[in-house]
């Protein structure tokens, strides 16, 4: 059996279709987002994960796909709050951005020659 060559993808080349998931869970109000960014640069995402007796899991801090937020954030598809500031890191809150409507464009139809020397 021939070994099977993977070509490694660097982490700064994350998939992104899990933006949908991760949008999910920001858009949660019930789950808050947090972003932490480290003295040294290192950001991270993540929320807790109240524990949910029914399936056994949760009760614990879940993290966020960091290069899948950073796009996020850099596309305008989600914002940070206000920062909370400590000596060795600065965490903020993740909010979605909220998109506005498009309007409504109703066409107009030119009125005809007739109907204008009657308007006039």
């Amino acid at each position: 059996m021939s070994p099977v060559l993977f070509q490694p993808r660097p982490r700064s080349e994350a998939p992104f279709e899990a933006a949908g998931d991760v949008l999910r869970v920001i858009s949660d109000p019930r789950t808050p987002v947090f972003v932490t960014v480290h003295a040294s640069g290192r950001r991270r995402y993540g929320y807790w994960q109240p524990y949910d007796s029914a399936t056994n899991r949760g009760g614990c801090y879940v993290a966020l796909s960091t290069p899948v937020c950073d796009r996020l954030h850099s596309e305008g598809r989600i914002m940070l709050g206000d920062p909370l500031v400590d000596p060795a890191k600065t965490t903020y809150r993740v909010w979605p951005t909220r998109t506005p409507a498009t309007p409504i464009r109703i066409p107009v139809t030119p009125m005809h020659a007739a109907a204008q020397t009657l308007a006039a």
